[in-house]
């Protein structure tokens, strides 16, 4: 499936960037600080060509200035901070810097040369590479103030390894950012009885910034009440374009391209970045009708950047929203079988697919029981596309915060079950059962959000920027 276009895009992050030098030295060795400068200036086109909000402070050379420079950051609202460490700064005037912008920073020890001359090289020659010298110092600063911090250490220019990790920290940025500013609807109530998915509302939007909206299946219904019959033959023509149609009675497949209709109306009307939802409903009435037709819509839905979390788990939503927000999709999963012929795991979900991800022309298969649920109808089917793969989990520990898990491993080629699920094989680096028993060591929660590509690294860096402990399985 082509990419559609999104609903709810990323937003771009908000940079902060300064260098920094000592006012001492201008004066005895000329033209040093204008060197400097132009090297900031490098830095500043090469962050400015990513389309986020750049803010700029500077060569920053005293404490004064320092202050100065952390007011601009903290008025700018930034979600990270760059310090170049262009040569030899006290900390005492870096450190005013990154406390009152209260944002992660990160040391870009980037130095111009490869290395120096050591037969001619003078003393304002080694001031324009010393970029190293005052690392540890500002280090332990950072660290005595309790200021997060990372260290990038490399060369200024024709070293991608490092500017990798800088693209890594910027896209780490834009998530935390687009986490920060969604709106995440949660529709009807979670499946009842399982513990692991019931969550903390305050305790989500406090630690993760995000707003949750409380919906009624009275407001899903009146979005359908309010659904014109052409919006609902436009979602039934996309249908029948995206998928392979089996045993779809007719009646069935008009009805889930009504409520996909409904679905948009109902995120374009609470301007939702994402939905969590279940309903049960009871005897085949209205509401349960509705409930069951879910499934095409939130599919749908997903693969426009607005991620549809099954059985109320708020929890899932988040690392869907997460894993989608950095370009992986984010498919709603749970661990279905352990295959120790083949070494797998088996994974999957009835309920929302993430179309972007499918291997093949995705199914959509007609059911007439939803296995442990109330209501009938169609139902999405396929696997994630074959190659490298990332596992994120939100979950809720003992003491009432939240906590990252994920892991990688590799989708293969293999039959999957034909019941009307997503479902893919997974092969990671440790066998089925100690993958699962270690994924188990982490109490996660039933689901997790599924992925394509190696994503641990930019997850490690999100879960720096936003303060919530992660646990890499493998």
């Amino acid at each position: 499936m082509t990419n559609p276009e999104p609903l709810k895009p990323v937003r771009p992050a908000r940079i902060g960037l300064f260098a920094i030098g000592l006012e001492a030295y201008w004066a005895q060795f000329p033209g040093l600080k204008e060197r400097l400068q132009g090297y900031l200036r490098e830095i500043e086109q090469l962050l400015a060509a990513s389309g986020d909000t750049l803010v700029c402070a500077g060569l920053v050379d005293t404490a004064p200035r320092a202050a100065e420079a952390g007011a601009l950051f903290a008025s700018s609202d930034v979600d990270l901070i760059f310090c170049h460490a262009a040569t030899y700064a006290t900390s005492s005037q870096v450190l005013p810097v990154v406390q009152r912008a209260r944002a992660p920073v990160i040391v870009l020890n980037l130095q111009p040369s490869p290395r120096l001359d050591y037969e001619t090289c003078d003393t304002g020659e080694w001031l324009a590479n010393c970029s190293a010298c005052c690392v540890p110092e500002i280090a332990n600063a950072f660290a005595r103030a309790r200021v997060p911090f990372h260290v990038i250490s490399g060369m200024l220019r024709g070293d991608p390894e490092a500017w990798r990790e800088i693209d890594a920290w910027r896209a780490a940025a834009r998530v935390w950012r687009t986490l920060r500013s969604s709106r995440l609807g949660f529709l009807g109530h979670t499946y009842p009885g399982m513990l692991d998915m019931y969550s903390d509302f305050t305790m989500i939007s406090a630690l993760t910034g995000a707003h949750i909206e409380v919906l009624e299946m009275c407001d899903l219904d009146r979005c359908l009440r309010e659904t014109s019959p052409q919006d609902a033959e436009a979602k039934l023509a996309l249908a029948r374009e995206i998928f392979t149609l089996e045993n779809c009675p007719e009646e069935d497949l008009q009805w889930a391209a009504r409520v996909a209709a409904a679905l948009e109306r109902l995120v374009q009307r609470f301007d939702l970045d994402g939905l969590a939802y279940y309903y049960r409903g009871l005897d085949g009435n209205d509401y349960e009708r509705l409930a069951a037709g879910m499934i095409l819509g939130n599919s749908l839905l997903t693969a426009r950047g607005v991620p549809a979390s099954g059985e109320g788990d708020l929890k899932n939503l988040v690392a869907m929203k997460i894993l989608d927000s950095f370009g992986a999709g984010g498919a709603f999963t749970e661990l279905y079988a352990m295959d120790f012929v083949d070494r797998f795991v088996l994974v999957g979900h009835d309920g929302p697919g993430h179309l972007a991800l499918c291997s093949q022309k995705p199914v959509l298969r007609g059911l007439g029981l939803y296995h442990g649920k109330r209501g009938h109808g169609v139902s999405v089917e396929f696997s994630v596309k074959h190659g490298p793969v990332t596992l994120l989990a939100v979950t809720q520990t003992a003491d009432g915060s939240l906590k990252l898990i994920t892991a990688e491993g590799e989708s293969i080629p293999g039959p999957i079950l034909r019941i009307g699920n997503t479902n893919t094989r997974v092969r990671f680096p440790l066998g089925p059962a100690e993958f699962v028993n270690r994924w188990c060591e982490q109490a996660p929660t039933h689901h997790f959000a599924l992925g394509a590509g190696r994503w641990a690294s930019q997850v490690a860096k999100f879960s720096r920027l936003c303060g919530l402990p992660l646990s890499q399985v493998c």
